[in-house]
């Protein structure tokens, strides 16, 4: 098992991440389905258990070919299907990923706590003080050119370089934490996510843990850039707007998976 800390920084309140949160996983989602794989959603609906309340959603990613080739090769066809679990109780939120093929032998764990710093609070989950020692600590720096690669590089998405023309917040310059830090009127947080990660497969555990957390960062590192970057998207939006976007982008998802498999059949026919 592997432990890890994120804590994003971001130029915006709780509040406001709620709903760039929520756009930003429907436009994501939109982005990474095509050719009879990406993001299938199976239920998104509101609920309330043990005195939590919020939204969950249970999603499958078909990822056939985002996974590495040696796990490509010993896994069956089928198998490369993730099932995401999310129970969203703002401003915590918990996520479990799981496969039905390695069944206990993987799960993903991300927990996460949005609060109203600048990512200086420690185990702001309270988890037991061994299990803390032994948790690696990763700031993410979204304005940090230097954590992406540059294939996966946008001049759009670059906070270091975007202005909001309706906050006026942006571009982050090098010093942009300090700044926000010494400035009272910029809203400010930080995604606190804890990631506890489990892959048991004899000779491979050790490797694929690190390229899961490796891949986690990518992934945390992208998405809030795009969050931040696309807030001019997203600032005026209510949760209604976003339930009703959420409802769309469903029906977009299904079709453009639907369209890409009767595709295939047809060249498969051929």
């Amino acid at each position: 098992m592997l432990i890890k800390e994120y804590r994003i920084v971001l130029p915006v309140s709780v509040e406001e991440y709620q709903v760039g949160q929520l756009y930003s996983v429907a436009e994501a989602s939109k982005n990474e389905t095509g050719g009879g794989e990406g993001v299938e959603v199976l239920v998104n609906e509101p609920y309330e258990k043990d005195g939590e309340k919020g939204q969950y959603t249970h999603k499958i990613y078909h990822l056939q070919s985002k996974v590495p080739g040696v796990v490509r090769v010993l896994a069956p066809k089928g198998s490369l299907e993730v099932h995401e679990k999310a129970w969203n109780a703002y401003p915590y939120c918990r996520t479990i990923l799981t496969n039905t093929y390695m069944k206990d032998k993987f799960m993903i764990k991300i927990e996460t706590w949005h609060k109203p710093d600048m990512g200086d609070q420690d185990n702001v989950h309270g988890i037991d003080k061994r299990s803390w020692e032994a948790t690696e600590i990763v700031d993410i720096d979204i304005a940090d050119r230097s954590c992406i690669s540059q294939k996966d590089y946008k001049p759009e998405l670059d906070p270091a370089i975007f202005k909001s023309q309706k906050t006026g917040r942006g571009p982050l310059g090098p010093g942009w934490k300090k700044e926000l830090a010494n400035n009272p009127n910029c809203p400010h947080m930080c995604a606190y996510k804890l990631v506890t990660l489990e892959f048991k497969w004899m000779g491979l555990q050790s490797k694929m843990e690190n390229y899961i957390h490796k891949m986690e960062k990518r992934i945390f590192t992208h998405f809030h850039r795009e969050l931040f970057c696309w807030i001019d998207k997203w600032v005026d939006l209510s949760m209604d707007d976003i339930r009703r976007m959420e409802e769309e982008t469903k029906k977009e998802l299904d079709e453009m998976r639907k369209n890409d498999d009767v595709k295939g059949m047809s060249a498969d026919d051929n």
